[in-house]
């Protein structure tokens, strides 16, 4: 059921190449001011999906709205509205990063004169002012990154989207572009970010794991990881060499899966209180910590609860 809360709306989506399903019957809603994240393998459908939401390509069949107007005939009417940061680097090498912000900035219509104190706005907000007047060529990539999102954002847009916008950058990078996103959040933006890096995953509010074109999960992180791992997994440190009777014991009462992890086991324990209750018939053989759930696990459990069915 539709809220007002609901800027973005997709409902079976499906863009065929041929025989090739990119996005095969997908739907889900993007709520207004929330980070929404976009989590898959390369190939999993998440940049097709947001040229289909962005007015780029026209989906095989489904629908798209935003803000309750159809895309595919109220794209002039949105296009003002949005801002998309695509995968490929789009700024021009030789071209200074001010130069390539006016240019920018006169591809949406902006003013000349508005375009100046915006960028240099922009800039100051990114905390790269410093870089206005250098070719593009001679910045690092990281930095390059950062001005393409400045590029994005001139024209103020209320929807943005920001397709692996950390892809090959420096961890501090990473850090600097989720801290900016946050900051565009809480102004009141609704941000729909894709990424393959699962950790980035737990700045959204809410994620859709896709794999091969199709929604294999979605909820908030914490759901998620509820969802697939009731229990946190256990690592076990063995004091006495009883590694592969311990690992038998598991399987047999039924208590959960391990596998070997740095000389232990790594237990996904399936009945926590009989763990326990078996763990301490086990002093002197082994000590044991829960250690937190990663995206990363919730990713690989679902893809490989899909290759099952």
């Amino acid at each position: 059921m539709k809220t007002e809360n609901q800027v973005i709306e997709v409902e079976n989506l499906t863009v065929a190449f041929g025989s090739f399903k990119a996005v095969d019957g997908i739907s889900f809603r993007v709520k207004r001011g929330e980070i929404f994240g976009f989590l898959g393998a390369n190939g999993a459908g998440k940049t097709t999906t947001i040229r289909c939401i962005c007015g780029l390509l026209n989906p095989t069949s489904g629908t798209v709205l935003v803000d309750g107007k159809d895309v595919s005939s109220h794209t002039a009417v949105l296009k003002p509205r949005i801002g998309y940061m695509s995968q490929k680097f789009t700024l021009y090498p030789d071209l200074t990063v001010r130069e390539n912000l006016l240019f920018a900035g006169s591809l949406y219509g902006l003013k000349r004169k508005d375009i100046k104190p915006r960028a240099e706005e922009l800039m100051h907000f990114i905390g790269l002012s410093q870089h206005l007047n250098e070719p593009v060529k001679l910045l690092s990539g990281g930095v390059k990154q950062m001005v393409a999102l400045a590029a994005t954002l001139l024209h103020n847009p209320d929807f943005i989207f920001l397709d692996e916008p950390t892809a090959g950058t420096s961890p501090i990078t990473r850090a600097d572009f989720w801290r900016l996103i946050r900051t565009l959040a809480q102004s009141g933006k609704t941000v729909f970010v894709t990424t393959h890096y699962m950790d980035e995953a737990e700045y959204c509010g809410r994620i859709v794991l896709m794999e091969r074109g199709r929604i294999i999960a979605t909820g908030t992180p914490e759901e998620l990881k509820k969802q697939f791992f009731p229990f946190p997994p256990v690592e076990l440190v063995f004091t006495q060499p009883q590694q592969a009777s311990v690992r038998a014991d598991l399987q047999r009462l039924n208590l959960g899966t391990a596998e070997n992890f740095s000389g232990g086991l790594r237990v996904r324990v399936t009945d926590m209180e009989g763990f326990k209750a078996y763990a301490q018939t086990q002093t002197g053989v082994f000590t044991y910590r829960a250690v937190p759930t990663t995206l990363e696990d919730v990713f690989l459990k679902a893809v490989s609860g899909r290759k099952a069915q």
